[in-house]
């Protein structure tokens, strides 16, 4: 994963957004369900469409590979709705920031040419080289 310390801070940073994504969605799905045994089976039930979503278009390791728009609709969808549970359980600004930095994150991915990178660091880690 080498590069400027910055270059990996960033690619840390995602897979932090990536997990608070899921706990919002987590979150809202509990709140909506009540907190009950509902709420916790939406919760989850939520988090592993996204997660699966997720990691069929737009992780490293994605099975299909879409190109360049088609990740960024799967990460804005992602990240909206995230963005959009957190807004409706009555933590707009948490929302509000969590977009921001996924948005943030996703331009400089492309400006320092990491999009690619992670990829093929995936695709060694996964043939074990």
């Amino acid at each position: 994963m080498g590069g400027p310390i910055h270059h990996q801070a960033n690619l840390v940073l995602r897979f932090l957004l990536e997990l608070c994504a899921l706990a919002a969605l987590f979150f809202w799905g509990l709140r909506i369900g009540g907190g009950s045994i509902t709420g916790v089976a939406l919760g989850l039930g939520v988090v592993l469409i996204a997660a699966f979503v997720w990691g069929m278009f737009a992780s490293p390791r994605a099975r299909v590979s879409l190109p360049l728009a088609g990740r960024l609709v799967v990460e804005l969808v992602f990240f909206g709705s995230a963005a959009a549970g957190l807004y409706a359980t009555g933590h707009p600004v948490l929302g509000v920031v969590l977009l921001v930095l996924a948005v943030i994150n996703r331009a400089l991915i492309q400006a320092w040419g990491q999009d690619e990178r992670m990829r093929t660091d995936a695709g060694q880690w996964t043939r074990g080289g």
